[in-house]
């Protein structure tokens, strides 16, 4: 059986949509399926279509429901389909009403649909291969950012809640992630001149930024939408806590009942949520223990049985 993932992210990007097609072409092949990845579908025969991003896997959506319409066209929501281009993006709109089904990356994002969608939907929370904890930085208490230069990222807001903490702080905010906007790379080296605390690393290697996440104190995920950020993933399999911006994906992968979050775009909230996890080893620990309990959705297991059950039931009633 032939599987056509397509993915918009170019074959050696770093982002998010491309790790999880690189992760799930490779459960795929385990389980014994041909999977091609693809930016735009090349016209060739398959069994099934698998599509990240309903917006920009439109054009292939398109092209293969009317080459095969009778084959399963499975399309899987990102954070910018769920929390902005369905309500007003005519093309993503039209990929789901083609979509045999669908798949979202934590269970908030249930929510964002209309019960009709809604009903050939299911959950599949991504995961990620085991995460050796590294040594911690005696110098300071190092906080992690890893997400590209974005304005969905809210890439800077960690730099400037770094002015609301204390004198005596010794919180160091490291942010990895490449910048597509100049403008974006501009700004944050002007936050580094600022800020002598902040540092952007830019781009690195997965094995680094992997590295960098382990030995850090805690993650911090800023953005104003995401549709279950892989980063968390690996944060909850690395044992790191993670600082939450509260929004509907970061709550789909952490819990209503998490304690890391703080308002989205509030520097003051945020330093206040960074102080706390500094000098309170009590409320870190309690993060701690709460991330541990959410690790049990993120099994590799876990995402391999969905795509299989999911395929096999799409396939088979195909035949």
């Amino acid at each position: 059986m032939k599987i056509a993932l397509i993915t918009p992210a170019a074959a050696k990007s770093r982002y998010g949509n491309r790790n999880t097609a690189v992760r799930w072409a490779g459960l795929l092949r385990e389980i014994g399926y041909q999977v091609s990845v693809q930016e735009k579908w090349d016209g060739r025969s398959a069994d099934a279509m698998l599509a990240l991003h309903a917006r920009r896997s439109h054009d292939s959506i398109v092209r293969f429901a009317e080459s095969w319409p009778e084959r399963p066209l499975i399309l899987a929501l990102t954070g910018t389909d769920l929390y902005r281009d369905i309500r007003t993006d005519v093309n993503a709109q039209e990929s789901m009403e083609l979509a045999t089904r669908m798949i979202v990356l934590q269970e908030m994002g249930l929510r964002e649909l209309i019960p009709r969608l809604r009903r050939k939907t299911q959950v599949i929370y991504q995961s990620t291969d085991p995460i050796p904890r590294k040594r911690q930085l005696d110098s300071c208490f190092e906080i992690l950012v890893s997400g590209h230069l974005r304005e969905e990222k809210d890439p800077f807001r960690g730099a400037a809640a770094l002015q609301y903490l204390p004198e005596t702080s010794l919180l160091r905010i490291t942010h990895i992630g490449g910048a597509r906007d100049r403008q974006l790379a501009t700004e944050a080296r002007d936050w580094m001149r600022r800020q002598p605390r902040y540092h952007w690393l830019g781009e690195v290697p997965r094995g680094r930024a992997l590295a960098l996440l382990s030995r850090s104190r805690a993650l911090l995920i800023s953005s104003h939408m995401e549709g279950g950020a892989n980063v968390v993933s690996e944060a909850l399999t690395a044992r790191v806590p993670v600082i939450a911006s509260k929004i509907s994906g970061n709550i789909g992968m952490l819990g209503k009942d998490y304690r890391g979050y703080y308002r989205p775009g509030d520097a003051r909230d945020l330093a206040r949520l960074l102080n706390r996890v500094e000098s309170d080893a009590d409320f870190l620990a309690l993060l701690r223990r709460q991330c541990s309990r959410r690790r049990v959705l993120i099994s590799r297991k876990g995402e391999k049985q969905g795509l299989r059950v999911l395929l096999r039931k799409l396939l088979e009633k195909n035949k």
